[in-house]
């Protein structure tokens, strides 16, 4: 497989050539459904905007130098837009489908098998050539004991509106059951929905948001859109939260779908879409370390920036290129490459893995499987090391080959 390395700061000059045109965006039955909590945007402001709370130190770097892709095999094809991976304790794996579909497939391991029924569908709102519909998943911690599924998915509003909601569901006999909503009433648009659901290891649930295509939400602490939210897993909002009475954890963002935690420090991370405008109000994705109640800039700064009001990225697409970054993973495998950033990327077609140094500096990064199959949305990290990719071809973005969209089996060295 062919690898591309990627040193910070080089290739501007081709880039730049290229910005004008690659910074603008191209573009079973529903089971009963029931409301447990509903948590929807907090009323009142905060009484004061707290200090961020620094995140643990992260550790040595893993290996400062390019890996190895020693394999890709297609796990699985057919799918329709996959958007988010999780792997039970029995072997099976939960798939999102953006139609609204949760997919299973049986993996041993080395094969898989989709099963040809949906585990739950959900009346997500799709259309063409939008980021709507069913997105986030993840299982509880707990889910061998209590088969917990959290999902996240936009649903037409009133009028002509779009709403996005949070919900658990059950494993009762193969199939979701119980559907309960924790979260509603967060504003959505055709674009910008965020929706990824990662339980951290402090055992809270993580939720990102997108702006809605409104910018000034992002700022705005009495609204959860363009925030990371942390939940308890049952929808109520946790007593140490940066915000009294509200889910929220950090603000002041775009679109952010992807986070993930450094294994040995706990220190969470964020991928993030820039704008999608002309140079020089184009690109600007970023990678953020997220701290209690920091501010982010969005939409007063993008990228980098002189601003100390805000957290500034821990490194940016620049100025001159997008990658449109999504589902992320640090890589917790014992191996040379354990402490890896890596994230799929969907204008940028390519897996990219970053290496942080000991005070959270970007030291390395490398372009993996670029140009070879097409639109990434998520990656995953198996007990085993490897990883599992899920294309996004069929979102009316990509160029779909016959077989999309996949599920790509990565094992790296």
């Amino acid at each position: 497989m062919a690898l591309t390395t990627l040193a910070r700061g080089s290739c501007l000059t081709t880039l730049a050539i290229l910005a004008l045109t690659a910074c603008v965006a191209p573009g079973g039955g529903a089971p009963e459904r029931t409301t447990a909590v509903i948590a929807g945007s907090p009323a009142p402001s905060p009484t004061a905007t707290p200090s961020p709370t620094p995140s643990p130190s992260p550790t040595p770097s893993p290996r400062i130098g390019p890996a190895v892709v020693q394999d890709v095999k297609a796990l699985v094809s057919g799918l329709v837009v996959p958007w988010a991976i999780d792997l039970a304790p029995d072997g099976r794996l939960f798939v999102t489908e953006r139609p609204g579909r949760v997919r299973i497939v049986r993996f041993d391991g080395a094969t898989a098998t989709l099963q040809p029924e949906p585990w739950a569908t959900v009346p997500a709102r799709v259309s063409p050539n939008t980021e709507r519909g069913l997105l986030g998943l993840a299982l509880d911690p707990q889910f061998a004991k209590n088969g917990f599924v959290y999902l996240y998915y936009s649903y037409r509003g009133p009028g002509t509106s779009t709403l996005n909601r949070l919900v658990r569901m059950r494993d009762e006999n193969g199939a979701g059951v119980d559907e309960t909503i924790l979260l509603d009433d967060v504003a959505g648009s055709e674009q910008h929905d965020g929706g990824r659901v990662k339980f951290g290891p402090d055992g809270k649930l993580y939720v990102t948001t997108g702006d809605g295509e409104v910018q000034q939400r992002a700022q705005d602490t009495s609204n959860y859109n363009g925030k990371v939210l942390r939940l308890n897993p049952d929808g109520t909002i946790p007593s140490d939260n940066p915000f009294p009475n509200s889910a929220i954890w950090s603000y002041g963002h775009r679109n952010v779908q992807g986070i993930a935690w450094q294994p040995d420090t706990g220190a969470l991370y964020e991928t993030e879409h820039g704008p999608s405008g002309i140079f020089p109000a184009c690109c600007n994705d970023e990678v953020n370390r997220i701290v209690r109640g920091g501010n982010y800039g969005w939409p007063i700064v993008a990228g980098e920036s002189n601003d100390t009001r805000f957290r500034p990225p821990v490194v940016t697409s620049g100025r001159v290129e997008t990658w449109a970054p999504s589902g992320a993973t640090f890589l917790a495998h014992v191996g040379p490459l354990r402490g890896s950033f890596v994230f799929a990327t969907l204008r940028g077609v390519h897996l990219h893995r970053i290496v942080l140094d000991a005070e959270g500096r970007v030291v390395f990064e490398e372009r993996l499987l670029e140009n070879q199959f097409g639109r990434l949305r998520d990656v995953f990290e198996l007990p085993s090391g490897q990883l599992l990719v899920l294309t996004s071809n069929r979102d009316e973005r990509g160029r779909p080959a016959t077989a999309d969209d996949r599920i790509l089996l990565v094992t790296l060295g």
